[in-house]
């Protein structure tokens, strides 16, 4: 692959799921049992020969650093390159940033440094597996000056979209942001591919003209003006944009294909902790869901996912729920539709339900 480096937001539309985001970043919010949302844009990179990668991070990111480390999990732990950590401020005013231009302006001496040719800019709310390295090849074929990644999919409606038309030759022909259209459309999925220093020159002329919109100052006029090429992502893709999509996404894993191609030909990295295997006890029953290491259970779990530590009671039912890590649910328990943070623990004889729509949420550290 052409000599190319990585730029990942990791605090990015948090406002989309503030349950989660309040005391931590949303490209550290716990999936699937064992990984965090950062893990898959990041793994994305590594696995296409990524050697350099920025993470651009804001508020709350104690939780992100701790699971980053030196990046050693993703083999990023380098003398030259790997994983750095990008300071939250705009300027030396230490404010911080509040959209996505203002956040690549402080990137900017990072990107300067950089000796490669090409920049692959990536969000950390979404699921899904993907080379880059063949972005950066139609790229570099289709001589564009920006390459917008879209998946097509019912429309989404969130704080903030972009669908996009392309012609036969994948160039963009017409792009909405908002759009009150429903139906299936290319979605763009915040993944970005342009030359190092042709980005450098957009972020410099956006900051003198005063934009505050990558998409609405630069991207929908340049429509007209620049060469900007989309390229499919095909295959599983999850955009996490509220708590029913979060919870939606993680129920997807409990589908064995969804979950041989997520994590099958490629893997996806993670911080490695070392803990004992779930306990099973002699009056559990537990159907189709994934159970984490050092579980205890002694009730009843279905259609559930359980991150490491958890400890289920005897008499206790956990249906359609996510019980992140060293949760604690009593004896006697009627647990449905729950997504429940981390260090949370329900008492005995508790009756908890929500639905598909709207799962019941439990804050990290309560006591119910």
């Amino acid at each position: 692959m052409a000599s190319t480096i990585g730029v990942i937001f990791s605090s990015i539309n948090e406002e989309n799921i503030p349950e989660l985001t309040k005391v931590r970043s949303i490209g550290s919010i716990p999936y699937g049992g064992r990984y965090r949302l950062v893990d898959f844009a990041l793994s994305n990179m590594v696995n296409s020969g990524i050697t350099t990668v920025g993470m651009i991070t804001k508020n709350n990111y104690q939780s992100l650093m701790d699971h980053l480390g030196s990046g050693k999990y993703w083999d990023l732990a380098r003398k030259e390159g790997g994983l750095i950590l990008l300071p939250p401020y705009i300027d030396d005013s230490e404010l911080f940033y509040k959209n996505r231009l203002e956040a690549l302006k402080g990137a900017t001496s990072f990107l300067k440094k950089a000796k490669e040719d090409f920049v692959v800019l990536a969000d950390s709310d979404a699921v899904y597996k993907l080379d880059y390295s063949k972005i950066i090849d139609f790229h570099i074929k289709k001589n564009a000056d920006i390459t917008l990644v879209y998946h097509e999919h019912e429309v989404e409606k969130t704080h903030y979209y972009i669908t996009f038309d392309t012609n036969t030759d994948g160039k963009i022909t017409g792009l909405e942001i908002n759009p009150l259209a429903e139906g299936v459309k290319k979605n763009y999925i915040n993944v970005m591919v342009a030359r190092t220093s042709y980005l450098i020159r957009l972020i410099q002329n956006a900051t003198q003209h005063g934009f505050t919109s990558f998409g609405r100052d630069i991207l929908s006029p340049g429509v007209k003006t620049l060469n900007l090429y989309g390229y499919k992502c095909d295959g599983y893709y999850s955009s996490i944009s509220s708590l029913s999509s979060y919870f939606k996404s993680n129920m997807d894993l409990l589908n064995k294909n969804i979950r041989n191609e997520i994590f099958g030909d490629r893997d996806v990295y993670t911080k490695v902790n070392d803990s004992a295997p779930a306990k099973f006890a002699s009056s559990a029953i537990v159907k189709n869901s994934l159970i984490s290491d050092g579980c205890v259970i002694e009730g009843t779990v279905e259609n559930s996912i359980l991150f490491r530590g958890v400890k289920v009671g005897k008499g206790t039912t956990v249906k359609n729920c996510i019980l992140m890590t060293d949760n604690i649910v009593g004896e006697n328990c009627n647990l449905a539709y729950v997504v429940s943070d981390k260090d949370s623990v329900i008492r005995a004889n508790r009756l908890l339900a929500g639905c598909e729509q709207k799962p019941y949420f439990i804050n990290k550290g309560s006591l119910i």
